[in-house]
């Protein structure tokens, strides 16, 4: 628990503690965004449109702050305690690596994962004079190319793009609120990212055609240095509570379709004292009933 030591003078200091505290269900991740104390306006201008892309959930820090991440990763665990973020975007430039970003994650305020790309190609969203989407739109990710499923490197970038930009968790969605896509192509090497603005037009039925309209930023990276965690590290920050688990319910199965079957156990019946509906074709006749008896219904004499 961060902050155990401190107790609270204030309610609203109480307020902010209990924010911080351990929860079933996590929070939407925050990501902070950081300039190294050499980033050129290429990257300035990268770290605020990723800014405008993810805000409400980001904090951009506006002042240089020299530090190295690979080196030493001490300055990004206490700004991650600070604002309380576990998403990083660190951008620098220098002659060995221009235009450089490191993209990472925090598990228990400790770095999880950094991956570093280089900027190769930039557009920035006032460059491209097109509409833009809200603040706060939660974007569709899709993500092209077969490294995303092969490469381990790449398989994890792509968790950890997945991380950084889903956004909050929603439990229902409308059409018109499908409007914002990322889209990331790995080739030869490379990732493109490109969002685009998802158009509804009038098609002459329910459904409506859709056109796609590229909106910015638009960045071409190349993939340098990784700090991966190790498996077990990486297996227990994925662990969830036992309390969110799903109780396994006895006798209930599935098939291939997803239809449910169920089991039900019962006692023995004798159906022969089952009661059915009383009917004048279901009436027992009374010779029916002797041989039931085991006797013989006598004949009836014939008046004289």
């Amino acid at each position: 628990l961060i902050y155990s030591y401190r107790k609270p003078k204030t309610k609203r200091a109480k307020r902010f503690l209990e924010k911080r505290e351990p929860k079933l269900k996590e929070n939407t991740k925050n990501a902070m965004l950081i300039k190294g104390g050499n980033a050129n306006l290429t990257v300035t201008e990268v770290l605020k449109d990723i800014y405008a892309v993810k805000k409400p959930f980001a904090v951009l820090y506006k002042k240089k702050n020299i530090t190295r991440p690979f080196e030493d990763q001490t300055s990004l665990e206490f700004f991650s305690k600070k604002s309380d973020c576990s998403l990083f975007l660190f951008g620098s430039h220098n002659k060995k690596r221009p235009n450089n970003l490191i993209i990472g994650r925090m598990f228990d305020y400790h770095v999880l994962d950094m991956i570093e790309l280089g900027v190769e190609k930039f557009v920035s969203l006032k460059d491209v004079k097109n509409s833009k989407c809200p603040e706060g739109t939660k974007p569709m990710l899709i993500f092209a190319g077969d490294m995303f499923d092969v490469n381990e490197e790449y398989r994890r970038l792509k968790s950890l793009l997945i991380d950084f930009f889903r956004g909050p968790s929603v439990p229902s969605i409308r059409l018109a609120g499908l409007e914002y896509v990322l889209h990331f192509t790995a080739v030869d090497g490379k990732i493109y990212m490109r969002s685009y603005k998802v158009l509804l037009k009038k098609s002459g039925c329910k459904i409506p055609r859709i056109e796609l309209e590229e909106m910015g930023p638009s960045l071409d990276l190349v993939m340098r240095r990784t700090h991966l965690a190790s498996d077990d590290l990486y297996k227990l920050s994925l662990k969830q509570p036992k309390a969110l688990k799903p109780k396994k319910k006895k006798n209930i199965s599935h098939d291939v379709f997803g239809t449910t079957y169920g089991r039900i156990h019962m006692q023995k019946q004798d159906l022969g004292k089952l009661q059915t509906r009383k009917m004048k074709g279901l009436k027992k006749r009374p010779a029916e009933k002797s041989a039931e008896d085991g006797g013989v219904s006598p004949k009836k004499s014939k008046p004289a």
